[in-house]
Parts: C-alpha cells; structure tokens; sequence
C-alpha cells in the first residue's frame, strides 16, 4: 500500500471535521430531532440503569470510528484534489450514500431492522459525511 497520501493530509482538519460529525450525532440523536423514534424502533429502555453503563467508552469509539472516517475522507480529498467545500459536500453525498447507507442498510436487510432505522442511522451518516468533507476541502 502506498502511504505517501497520508503526508499530505491535514490532520488539523481531519480532527475538526470528526468533532463536526460527533457534534452532529448530539443533534440528531436529541429529542429534538430522532430521539424519540430511535428509541423506539431499537426498543432500548433508557430508564434501565444498565442501558447507561458503558455510554462513555461507546462514545469514544464512535469519535474514533469517525475519525477514521475523516481519515479515509482526507485521503481521497487529497488524492483528488478536492479543496473547495462544494467538492467536500459532493463527496461526503458520495461516501455517506455509497459507502456508509449502503453498509448500513446490507445489515439492517439481514437484522430485519425497521425501514426508518435505515433512515434515521443511514441519513446520520451521510449528513455526518458531508459535513466533515466539507470541514477537511474547506481546511486544506
């Protein structure tokens, strides 16, 4: 594998575009946008105590999990000579459908997952893709 790409990424960048996507999932997973809904179609009980044991390693994985994102992101920013933020919303439009819908929904097709799991999960991912490939186009 050819690791000159990662010479060339900003990882400056790399870190503010996945605190974007984190900050995102604040958001959408909030009673004001699909909390409620979430809640219901995975049928977690958020009044058990042993539900909120563990939420704090769970998070970091997550950022961690979208920072690689970011990184794959970087990378094909980089290598495509993306640097302008309209460039970054195609590709994270790209990537968000192509890459992380599609992944999400294979799954879900087996787990017999509800169709608006698909697009609560799903739709977090392309808008968390799209915004921090605009993050890391605009930062470059």
């Amino acid at each position: 594998m050819n690791t000159t790409s990662f010479d060339y990424i900003n990882w400056l960048a790399v870190l503010v575009g996945a605190l974007g996507y984190f900050a995102l999932g604040a958001l959408w997973y909030s009673k004001a946008l699909f909390a409620n809904k979430w809640i219901g179609y995975t049928k977690i009980d958020v009044t058990n105590p042993e539900t909120k044991k563990n939420v704090g390693p769970i998070m970091l994985m997550s950022f961690i999990w979208m920072f690689i994102t970011c990184i794959g992101l970087a990378v094909l920013i980089t290598r495509l000579d993306l640097y302008a933020w309209q460039s970054g919303a195609k590709l994270g439009l790209l990537t968000g459908i192509c890459f992380g819908m599609a992944s999400i929904s294979i799954s879900y097709l087996y787990e017999k997952r509800p169709v608006g799991l698909h697009f609560i999960n799903g739709g977090y991912t392309i808008i968390g893709n799209i915004i921090a490939a605009v993050i890391i186009c605009a930062m470059s």
